[in-house]
C-alpha cells in the first residue's frame, strides 16, 4: 500500500486495517465526544511504530493485548504509537485507543469536512479526509475494513450510522445504538447522523429501505422520494443487484451545501427537499454511488472519475428510464458546455485542486456515453455489471477499467478511452447509435455544485 499522492499526509502505508470497533458517547448540548477505538490489522512493512490519523481529539490511553502502551505521541493530525516490540511484515496488531474532545470539522482545500454540529444534532461528512475528526484511523481510500459502531447519546435523539443496526438499548436518559458494517468500507465512507428524526420503512426490493427526516418535512420528503423504489429497480436492472443489505436516506433539519453519500446512506439538507422533485437528479446520483464509489471503490483519489463520472451518468440514465431527456440528449448538452470551458483537465489525473471540479463529473459521464455509443447498449451495460462483479467490495483504478473494456471490446476501446481519459482536449462524441435509449423521461434539473 502507498500513501495517496493527492492526500500524502493522510494514512500510514505500512499498515492495513481489517476491523474498527468504535464505542462512542456523545453529548449533543455540549458537543462532547468520548470514544474508544479498537483497531485490528497487520503491517506490510517491518515497523515498531504505527501512525493513525486523528484530528481535534486527544488520545488519553493506548493499550495492546490489554497492556498499556506508554510510548505514544500525538501531533495536530497524527497519533504515533511505539509498540513494545517490532512487527515483521505480515505481523498482526490490535490497538485500543481511548480519546475525547469536542469534535469539529477540519479545513481543507475542499472545504470543511468531517464531524459537524447541526442546530440540534450532528453529522459526519468525511469525504475525502474528514474521518479522523471522529475516530483514529488509517485514512487511505484503498484501505477498506469492517466496522462495529456503538453510539450512546441522549434518548431524545435518533442515531443513524453506516452498517446494519444490530442493537438498541435505553437506560436512564440515554440510548445506545449499535451498527455492524460487514461490507469492507474505506474510512471516508463511514458516517454517523444524530438528530430528531422520524424513521420510516421503505420498500426497496430485497434491500431494507429507511427514511429519516424531521416531522415538519414529512410531506416534502414523501413527494421527493416517492420514486426511489422505481429508481432502485432501474439501477438494479442496469448495474446488477444492490450491493448492500440496506439503504437509508437522511434528511436534516438544517440546510446543507451539498448532498453526500456514505456506505449505505445518503444525506440531504432540508434545502434539497422541495416537495416537487426539484433535486431528483441528486437522489439518483447518491443512490448510484452505492454501486460506483462504495461497492467498487477508488484505490487512489486521482481516479475519482470512477466514482463521480459513473454517478453522473446514472443521473442521465435515470432521466432516460423515467421519461425525460435521454442520456444522449443530456450528453450533447453537456458536451457543448464543456467545449466552451478551458481544455486543461486530464480526467485520469485532474490534480487534488480539481478532483471535485464539475468537469470531472460531466467529462466522466461523457466518457461512458462515448463508450456506450461505440459498442452498443447490451455490451456496454454488460461491462458495467462485470465491473461491479470483478471489483465489488474492493478498489480499482482507471487502468483496471481500461483493461476490462479492452478485454471486452478490443484495442479500439483503448484508443477511445485514451482520448477521453488521458488528453486535455475534449474529443468528439461518436456519431453511431445516437438515438439509442432505454425509455423516455423528464428534463434535467439546474446544475449546482456537484454532489459527492
Amino acid at each position: 500500500m502507498r500513501a495517496d499522492s493527492y492526500t500524502p499526509q493522510s494514512g500510514d502505508p505500512r499498515i492495513e486495517v481489517d476491523h474498527y470497533a468504535l464505542t462512542l458517547d456523545y453529548k449533543v448540548s455540549t458537543n462532547r465526544l468520548s470514544g474508544t477505538a479498537t483497531i485490528r490489522g497487520r503491517v506490510v512493512a517491518a515497523t515498531k511504530v504505527l501512525a493513525f490519523d486523528l484530528f481535534g481529539l486527544r488520545a488519553t490511553k493506548v493499550t495492546t493485548a490489554g497492556v498499556r502502551v506508554p510510548g505514544f505521541h500525538q501531533s495536530d493530525r497524527k497519533l504515533r504509537i511505539t509498540l513494545p516490540a517490532p512487527l515483521a511484515p505480515g505481523g498482526g496488531f490490535e490497538i485500543t485507543v481511548a480519546y475525547a474532545g469536542a469534535p469539529r470539522p477540519r479545513r481543507s482545500r475542499w472545504g470543511t469536512i468531517g464531524w459537524e454540529e447541526l442546530d440540534d444534532g450532528a453529522l459526519v461528512a468525511a469525504q475525502p479526509t474528514g474521518a479522523p475528526t471522529w475516530f483514529p484511523c488509517n485514512d487511505i481510500p484503498s484501505d477498506k475494513a469492517t466496522y462495529r459502531v456503538s453510539v450512546t447519546t441522549d434518548r431524545a435523539y435518533t442515531v443513524v450510522a453506516s452498517g446494519v443496526r444490530s442493537e438498541f438499548t435505553t437506560r436512564g436518559g440515554k440510548s445506545t445504538w449499535v451498527f455492524d458494517q460487514a461490507c469492507p468500507t474505506p474510512t471516508y465512507l463511514m458516517t454517523v447522523h444524530i438528530g430528531h428524526y422520524v424513521e420510516e420503512a421503505l420498500a426497496l426490493g430485497a434491500a431494507v429501505g429507511r427514511l429519516y427526516y424531521p416531522a415538519r418535512l414529512a410531506d416534502r420528503v414523501h413527494a421527493d422520494f416517492a420514486d426511489l423504489p422505481r429508481m432502485f429497480s432501474c439501477f438494479e436492472e442496469l448495474f446488477g443487484p444492490y450491493p448492500l443489505p440496506e439503504y437509508a436516506v437522511v434528511v436534516t433539519d438544517d440546510e446543507l451545501e451539498i448532498p453526500l453519500e456514505a456506505q449505505g446512506i445518503a444525506v440531504f439538507g432540508a434545502n434539497h427537499v422541495a416537495g416537487a422533485g426539484t433535486y431528483e437528479r441528486l437522489v439518483a446520483h447518491e443512490l448510484a454511488h452505492q454501486w460506483f464509489g462504495n461497492c467498487v471503490g477508488v484505490a487512489r483519489w486521482k481516479d475519482i472519475w470512477l466514482n463521480e463520472g459513473f454517478a453522473c451518468y446514472a443521473e442521465w440514465l435515470w432521466s432516460e428510464y423515467a421519461g425525460g431527456l435521454t442520456a444522449h440528449e443530456n450528453a450533447l448538452a453537456h458536451n457543448a458546455r464543456l467545449a466552451a470551458l478551458p481544455q486543461d483537465l486530464v480526467l485520469s489525473d485532474p490534480g487534488p485542486d480539481l478532483m471535485f471540479d464539475d468537469r470531472v463529473y460531466k467529462r466522466g459521464a461523457l466518457t461512458l456515453h462515448a463508450l456506450r455509443l461505440a459498442v452498443g447498449d447490451q455490451p456496454f451495460f454488460a461491462l458495467l455489471r462485470t465491473w461491479i462483479k470483478t471489483y465489488g467490495s474492493s478498489t480499482a483504478t482507471t487502468a483496471d477499467f481500461v483493461t476490462l473494456a479492452v478485454d471486452a471490446f478490443g484495442k479500439s476501446a483503448a484508443g477511445l478511452l485514451n482520448a477521453w481519459l488521458e488528453r486535455p482536449r475534449l474529443p468528439d462524441l461518436p456519431s453511431a447509435g445516437g438515438e439509442r435509449s432505454i425509455r423516455r423521461l423528464a428534463t434535467p434539473r439546474p446544475d449546482e455544485r456537484p454532489p459527492r
